[in-house]
């Protein structure tokens, strides 16, 4: 196994006054050549919104973006004509495709808003734009690693995704033991993100916020430390690489 390590306080970080957001990879104003993508995993922006605020219509394009929302409710609009709002326990897929503008705001007058927004790029260019809300929370076993995105439509285990890549939550207790197997041959890799707590991987300490790229392996175990909630993100391999 080969590992690449992604401390909390080594990303990039900006406080916008309304939103105060770090960057795993290369985004906006941070840039770092050697942390451009893992994989497809072109994006993990870990942002807080302030309430009543947010980004206004903005368009993406030939991306696909998966939003997790941490905590508030996080409301989306687009030109699609899709509007509605996303809690904690659900989670938002756009196929950005040919072209989709959109807009995301904090619900709440009150209480920050926390989500994950991350851009996977896509195996097709091009396709019809596409927006995709569900509710995840059933999906999620305690002490399992739950699968919640995948390149299948129609399996049951959440939304899906242009793109060999899978999305997976661990809700994982204290003291608890897990192994993780890649479900392709083709893939380049893991990136296993800490939302919460911390866990260890072929003795590399990781804590709350704190990731790892793994590659190079079939299959790796994880040690939990204290109750943890993990995400996973496994991807194929970009074409550069």
């Amino acid at each position: 196994m080969e590992a690449i390590i992604y401390r909390a306080g080594s990303r990039g970080y900006f406080n916008h006054g309304w939103l105060r957001t770090h960057h795993t990879f290369s985004f906006a104003d941070y840039y770092d050549p050697t942390r451009i993508n893992f994989g497809t995993l072109r994006v993990l922006n870990d942002d807080s919104i302030d309430p009543g605020t947010g980004f206004g219509l903005h368009p993406h394009r030939n991306m696909e973006v998966v939003s997790i929302p941490l905590s508030g409710a996080l409301v989306h609009t687009d030109n699609l004509g899709n509007s509605s709002v996303l809690e904690k326990g659900e989670i938002q897929v756009m196929s950005a495709g040919t072209g989709i503008h959109h807009s995301e705001y904090n619900q709440s007058k009150e209480g920050v808003t926390e989500f994950l927004q991350i851009w996977v790029i896509p195996d097709k260019l091009n396709v019809k734009p596409r927006y995709e809300n569900a509710v995840i929370r059933d999906l999620i076993k305690k002490n399992e690693i739950s699968e919640v995105v995948s390149p299948y439509p129609g399996t049951g285990k959440g939304l899906w995704i242009y793109q060999q890549a899978w999305f997976s939550i661990g809700e994982l207790g204290k003291e608890s033991q897990h192994t993780y197997r890649l479900k392709s041959r083709n893939s380049f890799g893991v990136y296993l993100f800490v939302i919460e707590g911390s866990v260890e991987i072929e003795d590399i300490r990781l804590d709350r916020r704190d990731g790892l790229g793994i590659y190079d392996t079939d299959a790796f175990d994880i040690r939990v430390h204290k109750d943890s909630t993990l995400l996973l993100i496994e991807v194929p391999p970009a074409k550069e690489e």
